[in-house]
């Protein structure tokens, strides 16, 4: 029987780990004065939307309370039935995007029902420790844990569940991942220092599926997440996804289900991928500004066609939306775009400025002098 470290990490990293010297203690919490911070509990809402937050950091540092349940779920990803037994946080593929400020301190009670069959954890990107808190969160059905972390490094991080061994991709292409976003405690800045704002944010989750064939090509069932586990792997480690999608499922940002804005308006596009590089295109559009590593204390690129996010990272683009319409966001690896089902839709309202575009003559027979 593995303890929970060699579960985490493998028994051969566990193996090792304890053949090292103990780690000298620097410094100890003083959790009196922590204690003594104002606490905020946060109600995190389902992706693309965004809780409540404030773009400029209001007084001291805080401890930020958040609360996140584990949900295993089947989820359907196309028209054609495609099904994956999902793992999540809190019930949405991604998980929630939580918004702190630098030096606030992130309390996170993470909870896994007993109507769940599975352990998991969770790893933060924008951690320090303990395998990003892996280590001190994995728990089995029925237990919940509490994690805290200092906000220390500015910028959009992504989270995940990594239990270990190959359960750790296995979780993380079932659609448990996530992203946290770091705010400067005075806000978002130019290249030159020069505040920036947004007036709304969406946050999109990219996420790669590899959902096992039939001998006669249709998608396969299973009763549960661990009955198909074998076959999945297969597929998986032909690294040749079935399905690309944003925030869970092919078509899931369009439609009806598409982001919304208003020309004039600032938007701040949060995208995640957890497993796989990927490369952001607002077709119609452009980054303004762009934090292409998502991390606020570089200045931002400016003006970009299409970015690149690394796969296990989070990025962030703003964007002042000029022309009314339906601008399609996508994956500009257009296989996967259009195929796979990578794309999301803004519809945005407002007034048409022919200095920008226009169509000078209408779609005419071709004609001959």
């Amino acid at each position: 029987m593995f303890t929970r470290r060699e579960a985490l990490m493998g028994v051969a990293t566990a193996a090792i780990l304890t053949t090292l010297p103990p780690f000298a203690v620097s410094a100890q919490a003083d959790e009196a004065v922590i204690n003594a911070l104002p606490r905020v509990k946060v109600k995190l809402v389902a992706p693309p939307f965004v809780h409540a937050h404030d773009q400029v950091a209001v007084g001291g540092a805080k401890v930020v309370e958040f609360t996140m349940t584990i949900v295993e779920k089947p989820i359907i990803l196309d028209d054609e039935g495609a099904t994956l037994h999902a793992m999540t946080y809190d019930g949405s593929v991604p998980g929630p995007l939580m918004v702190v400020h630098q030096d606030d301190y992130v309390e996170l009670t993470l909870i896994n029902p007993d109507t769940n069959s599975l352990a998991h954890n969770i790893d933060f990107h924008a951690s320090t420790g303990a395998l990003g808190g892996g280590e001190l969160t994995l728990i089995n059905p029925g237990e919940q844990v509490t994690l805290r972390f200092k906000a220390t490094r500015t910028g959009t991080f992504v989270y995940h569940c990594a239990p270990g061994g190959p359960m750790i991709p296995w979780h993380v292409v079932s659609g448990m991942s996530g992203a946290i976003m770091i705010l400067p405690r005075d806000g978002l800045k130019d290249e030159k220092g020069a505040p920036l704002s947004y007036d709304k944010v969406f946050y999109i989750g990219e996420n790669d599926f590899y959902i096992p064939r039939d001998e006669s090509g249709a998608y396969k069932s299973f009763e549960s997440a661990g009955d198909g586990y074998e076959d999945m792997l297969k597929v998986m480690r032909g690294l040749i996804p079935t399905h690309v999608v944003f925030n869970g499922a092919k078509g899931s940002l369009t439609g009806e289900n598409a982001m919304k804005a208003k020309v004039g308006e600032t938007v701040l596009i949060v995208h995640a991928q957890a497993n796989r590089d990927t490369r952001p295109h607002l077709i119609g559009g452009h980054g303004d500004y762009v934090w292409e590593m998502g991390k606020f204390a570089n200045p931002p690129a400016k003006d970009l066609e299409t970015w690149f996010i690394r796969g296990g990272s989070a990025g962030a683009a703003l964007y002042t939306f000029r022309q009314p319409g339906i601008y399609a966001y996508v994956n500009h690896n257009l296989i996967e775009a259009v195929e796979l089902g990578a794309t999301a839709h803004f519809k945005v309202e407002g007034d048409w400025n022919d200095d920008l575009m226009k169509q000078v003559d209408a779609p005419r027979a071709i004609t001959t002098n």
